[in-house]
C-alpha cells in the first residue's frame, strides 16, 4: 500500500488527534523530567490536592475550556501552559503533514510515509517539551538533545540524508557551540558563555539538517534571542531570570549551609548555581527555546531560508 492512498483529510485528521493526545503527555514531561520524577507512575494527578486525574478529564485542550482552567477535585486553578502545549502539539503534527508528507512522492509506501511521520512528529514534540523545560529550568535535557541527535543519525537514510553527512553536521554542530562559547569563553572569562546543553542542540540541528543547517539555526537563534533580550530590556529595563532557577539556588545554599557536600560542589562549580550579575551581556535568558524555534523554521523552510539568503551555492553538498 502507498502512503498516497491514503485519503488527505483522514491523514490530517489523524495527525492532529496524535499531536493532542502526546501533548497532554508532554506536560507530564515538562513537570516532571526536571524534578527527577518517572513520567509514567504515578499517574497524572492534580499538583494541588495530589488526587488522580479522570480520563474523561484529561481530554486535551477540551478539558481545560470545559472546566475553566480550575481543577475539578479541589478547584485549584490550572496553568495555561497545560491547553497550550496541547494545541502546539496538534499544530506541530498537522504542520508536519501539510509540510512534509503530503508533497512525498507518490510511490512511497505507507510503511516509509509512517516512519517519517513518527520520527519528524519524535522530533517536534521532544523540542517542544525542551523549549519549555529550559524556559522554567534553563536545563536542556539529555534525553531529548542527545536522543533526537540519535534519531537524527539514524533515520538519515530515510529521509534522504547521507549518514556520512549527518554525523559530520552532528560532530561540527556540537563544536561551532562548545569550542568558542564554552572552551575559549570559559578560558578568557573564567565561566562558561552557553551551556553544554546548547552545544547539543546545535549536535541535533546538525544531525537532521547537515552543516549549513546547524549553521543557520545558531545564527538565527542568536538574532532572535538578541531581539527578544533588547525588548526585555526596553520593557522591563531587565532581564530575569527564572523564577525556578532562583527557588533551586535558595534550596542549595540552605543545603550547603547545613553541610550538604553535594551542595556545596554544586555551588561552586555550577554557573547558575550563583547569583546572576548586571548587565545585558550577563543576564539569563534561556537560549534553548531560540534555538529551537529556529530549527522549527528549519525543518518547515529550510530550502527558502537557504535559498532567500543564497547559502545554497556556499553550501552545495554540505
Amino acid at each position: 500500500m502507498l502512503f498516497s492512498d491514503l485519503p488527505p483529510l483522514f491523514v490530517r485528521v489523524f495527525g492532529v488527534v496524535l499531536g493532542l493526545l502526546w501533548g497532554s503527555f508532554l506536560n507530564v514531561v515538562i513537570y516532571r523530567v526536571p524534578r527527577g520524577m518517572s513520567v509514567v507512575h504515578p499517574p497524572s494527578h492534580c499538583p494541588a490536592c495530589g488526587k488522580n486525574v479522570a480520563p474523561w478529564l484529561n481530554v486535551p485542550v477540551f478539558s481545560y475550556l470545559i472546566l475553566r482552567g480550575k481543577a475539578r477535585c479541589c478547584g485549584a486553578k490550572m496553568s495555561a501552559r497545560y491547553p497550550l502545549v496541547e494545541a502546539l502539539g496538534g499544530g506541530l503534527s498537522l504542520a508536519i503533514i501539510e509540510v512534509l508528507l503530503l508533497g512525498l512522492p507518490p510511490r512511497t509506501t505507507l510503511a516509509t510515509g509512517l516512519l517519517l511521520f513518527g520520527a519528524y512528529l519524535a522530533l517536534a514534540l521532544g523540542l517542544l517539551a525542551a523549549a519549555f523545560i529550559d524556559l522554567e529550568h534553563m536545563i536542556l535535557p539529555d534525553e531529548i538533545t542527545l536522543g533526537g541527535a540519535v534519531l537524527g543519525v539514524a533515520t538519515a537514510g530515510l529521509r534522504g540524508m547521507p549518514y556520512g553527512t549527518s554525523l559530520l553536521g552532528a560532530v561540527v554542530g556540537y563544536l561551532v557551540v562548545w569550542f568558542p562559547f564554552v572552551f575559549l569563553y570559559k578560558k578568557v572569562r573564567g565561566q562558561d558563555g552557553m551551556g553544554l546543553g546548547d552545544a547539543k542542540l546545535l549536535m541535533l540541528a546538525g544531525a537532521w539538517f547537515g552543516i549549513l543547517g546547524a549553521v543557520v539555526v545558531l545564527f538565527a537563534g542568536a538574532i532572535q534571542g538578541s531581539v527578544a533580550g533588547i525588548v526585555m530590556m526596553l520593557t522591563q529595563g531587565k532581564i530575569e531570570e527564572p523564577e525556578a532557577v532562583a527557588l533551586e539556588r535558595e534550596e542549595l545554599i540552605k543545603d550547603a549551609e547545613a553541610g550538604d557536600e553535594e551542595a556545596k560542589k554544586i555551588l561552586e562549580e555550577d554557573p547558575l548555581a550563583k547569583a546572576p550579575e548586571e548587565g545585558f551581556l550577563r543576564a539569563r535568558l534561556p537560549f534553548g527555546p531560540f534555538l529551537i524555534v529556529s530549527i522549527y523554521e528549519f525543518l518547515f523552510l529550510g530550502d527558502r531560508i537557504v535559498s532567500f539568503i543564497g547559502l545554497d551555492v556556499l553550501f552545495a553538498g554540505v
